[in-house]
C-alpha cells in the first residue's frame, strides 16, 4: 500500500513562491503516475499537475502552466511542486496522489484515476 505525506504548505504573498513536497512510502513501481490536486473552499477538487514516475513526462492544468513545475527524485521517493508567481486564487488544500494503474501509461487529470492520497497541505496566498 502506498502512503503519501505532503509538506511545505503555508502562507505566501501574491507573486511569491512555495515548494510543496510529497514523501512516498510503500511500493512505488515505474509505471505509476504521481499527481498534485487542490481543493479551494466551496469548490471541487481539481487537477494541478502530474508526472510519470519512470519517464518523467509531466502534465499541467492550464491555470498553472508556466508558473508551477512538478519534479521527482526517485532515489528519495519524493515528488515536488514548485509554485512561482502565486496568485490568491491558488489558495487551496493541495493533495498528492498516485495512479497505480495509468490507462495506457497516460497521465490522467481526473481524480477518479488516482487511488492513493495524502492528507493535504494548506496553501494560502494573500493579495
Amino acid at each position: 500500500q502506498v502512503q503519501l505525506v505532503e509538506s511545505g504548505g503555508g502562507l505566501a504573498q501574491a507573486g511569491g513562491s512555495l515548494r510543496l513536497s510529497c514523501a512516498a512510502s510503500g511500493p512505488i513501481l515505474g509505471g505509476y503516475v504521481m499527481g498534485w490536486f487542490r481543493q479551494a473552499p466551496g469548490k471541487e477538487r481539481e487537477f494541478v499537475a502530474a508526472i510519470s514516475w519512470a519517464v518523467g513526462s509531466a502534465a499541467y492544468a492550464d491555470s498553472v502552466k508556466g508558473r508551477f513545475t512538478i519534479s521527482k527524485d526517485n532515489a528519495k521517493r519524493m515528488v515536488y511542486l514548485q509554485m512561482n508567481s502565486l496568485k490568491p486564487e491558488d489558495t487551496a488544500v493541495y493533495y498528492c496522489a498516485t495512479d497505480t494503474n495509468p490507462y495506457l501509461g497516460r497521465i490522467a487529470s481526473t481524480q477518479g484515476r488516482y487511488d492513493y492520497w495524502g492528507q493535504g497541505t494548506q496553501v494560502t496566498v494573500s493579495s
